[in-house]
């Protein structure tokens, strides 16, 4: 039977489930890391988006016609929702975590095929939609230091409770946009952060330290061949090399290139969101396309867009050229050279 579409993997890499259970296990230590700066919410929403993809996923599956067990026990739903769940603030309505898995699995995945046959990275639809239609909600992060017992943020989530302003606050890239907006950095970004008590040893302060768990999940999924160097490398690069150039300008406007890996999703971003190998580019040199301009395009946003963090929006641009990508990067044909037969 002849293999018809792409991604192709290696055998022992091939089952479907056996990827999904690695790449679950290597957000582990993000989790818990993340779990620890802001308490159990995060756990209420990471359950929250699974029994919603799953439940949406069965529906989907059903009404296609498609064997539900089979197909539901590959574990790309939960990953999906895990995904959503990390990059939404986790004291969100249910409603708005709920929102976003409809439209990651019916409206990016399911209607387009299911697995295998979208474009776009489900995950990062979700982020896009809903930052574009509930810009508030979307930017409501625990404040600093906040910590609220467990039967609190559940009043907040589920909607027993009002949801008051003093529970949120600004993130690092959140009062960088700003201050560049009203133009009133000062001297130094970093003493800005520092002022307002969003800097931390070396980053955003708690945030550099789920980075580092993201960037170690990240070296597990190497290190288990489920994605390769190319494109985790060309991000990190790409975005070390234009926050390097930007902030040798004027150091005191723009942070320095640690800062911009260690703070928001980028580390999240390069080892979990753009390796997605259905919307992501297969071969080796489009890959490293794909991660230096998803690297780049991050980062243009960051400092001069209107959003704070630009992962999905950078990793939606480049979905849209990964197949002429893939098309430019093919390498020759074995008895082939320049067109012609050996």
């Amino acid at each position: 039977m002849p293999i018809i579409s792409s991604p192709y993997l290696h055998a022992q890499n091939a089952s479907t489930r056996g990827i999904m259970r690695r790449v679950m296990l290597a957000l582990v230590p993000g989790i818990l890391v993340y779990t620890t700066l802001i308490g159990p919410a995060l756990l209420v929403q990471i359950c929250l988006a699974s029994v919603a993809a799953l439940i949406f996923e069965a529906a989907l599956l059903k009404l296609r016609g498609i064997p539900v067990a089979r197909f539901l026990d590959d574990g790309s739903a939960l990953v999906t929702a895990w995904l959503i769940a990390l990059t939404f603030p986790p004291l969100s309505p249910w409603w708005l975590t709920v929102t976003g898995v409809f439209f990651a699995i019916v409206v990016a995945k399911q209607l387009y095929g299911g697995l295998g046959q979208n474009p776009f990275n489900p995950a990062m639809v979700a982020f896009a939609a809903c930052i574009i239609a509930f810009p508030a909600l979307m930017s409501q992060w625990p404040a600093q230091g906040l910590s609220l017992p467990f039967a609190n943020q559940m009043e907040v989530i589920f909607g027993f409770a009002p949801r008051l302003d003093a529970l949120s606050s600004a993130t690092p890239l959140d009062a960088i946009k700003t201050a560049l907006k009203l133009n009133t950095v000062g001297d130094n970004i970093q003493e800005l952060l520092m002022r307002q008590d969003l800097y931390g040893t070396f980053a955003g302060r708690g945030w550099e330290w789920v980075s580092m768990a993201y960037l170690c999940g990240g070296v597990l999924l190497l290190m288990m061949g489920v994605i390769t160097w190319h494109t985790p490398f060309a991000f990190i690069l790409s975005m070390t090399a234009i926050s390097s150039l930007c902030w040798l300008i004027d150091p005191g406007r723009f942070s320095d290139p640690v800062f911009h890996l260690f703070s928001g999703g980028a580390m999240l971003g390069a080892f979990f969101i753009i390796t997605d190998p259905v919307s992501g580019c297969s071969t080796p040199k489009g890959r490293l396309i794909f991660g230096c301009g998803a690297g780049l395009l991050a980062y243009l946003i960051r400092v001069f867009g209107v959003f704070p963090d630009g992962i999905a929006f950078a990793v939606l641009i480049m979905n849209i050229g990964a197949p002429l990508i893939d098309h430019c990067t093919q390498p020759t044909v074995f008895g082939r050279r320049k067109g012609r037969e050996a």
